[in-house]
């Protein structure tokens, strides 16, 4: 979701409802988040709002800087640059851990525009889906330091595409997240082979590494037993019809 400046082709910009109806879900889940927060009675409404605003904060301030980025190959790494801002620290005065995910987001948008994926998402009426994540934290960040996050994509498999976030900061890697998704259109899940392939890649994903195929083969096995334990809980669940209980 980064482009602010719209009917430019000559630079790639889309026009600004191709824009909105990408990210129309993308903005709908996190609205849902913030409006859930205000509701609770024991989040008070400042921590909400900080929330929300700085989540779209970085996110438009990537829209207004994308007329001058160029668009990438879709195995290249994108880089974006941030700050630490007081609202991303907790007690430890350093950014919290689950903010490294936001962050991703913003990371994993601007990459979607610039190698070209929204274009093919639009063709399908797909919207990306996040299946698991990941963090990997090494050192922290403290307040006002500057840093980037560099986004690509791994590999993919017959069904899920893997993303790696790093951030970095004055040469070394802070933290790293992992990302398994997909784009899901009304017709069920686009293939990640046909997807790729409209985006002119060769079908055939790079070699991925033991840890991260053993990483997907976990959270499938995570995914198998929660349906096991699901699947228990019903069949033990009491029948309130009692002419489902004769059959």
């Amino acid at each position: 979701m980064e482009y602010l400046l719209a009917g430019r082709p000559e630079i790639g910009c889309p026009p600004a409802r191709e824009m909105i109806q990408l990210h129309f879900s993308h903005a709908e889940s996190h609205l849902r988040t913030y409006l859930a927060r205000i509701l609770r009675p024991k989040v008070p409404l400042y921590s909400a709002s900080a929330y929300f605003m700085n989540l779209w904060f970085r996110l438009f301030l990537m829209l207004f800087r994308r007329p001058w980025r160029k668009p990438v190959d879709g195995l290249a790494t994108t880089v974006i640059r941030m700050r630490v801002w007081p609202l991303d620290l907790d007690l430890n005065r350093h950014v919290t851990n689950g903010r490294y995910f936001t962050m991703a987001d913003v990371g994993r948008m601007d990459f979607v525009l610039r190698s070209g994926a929204y274009r093919v998402a639009l063709r399908h009426k797909a919207v990306p889906i996040v299946g698991d994540t990941w963090g990997k934290f090494r050192r922290e960040l403290k307040l006002f330091e500057s840093f980037e996050i560099h986004t690509r994509i791994l590999g993919w498999d017959d069904k899920w595409s893997f993303m790696e976030h790093r951030f970095v900061s004055k040469g070394r890697v802070i933290g790293v997240v992992i990302m398994r998704g997909l784009f899901r259109a009304a017709k069920g899940t686009v293939s990640p082979a046909e997807f790729v392939r409209e985006l002119g890649l060769a079908e055939q994903s790079p070699e991925m590494s033991t840890w991260l195929t053993a990483w997907s083969q976990s959270c499938d096995d995570m995914s198998r037993q929660l349906r096991e334990e699901e699947g228990a809980a019903t069949q033990l669940r009491p029948v309130s019809d009692p002419k489902q209980a004769v059959k």
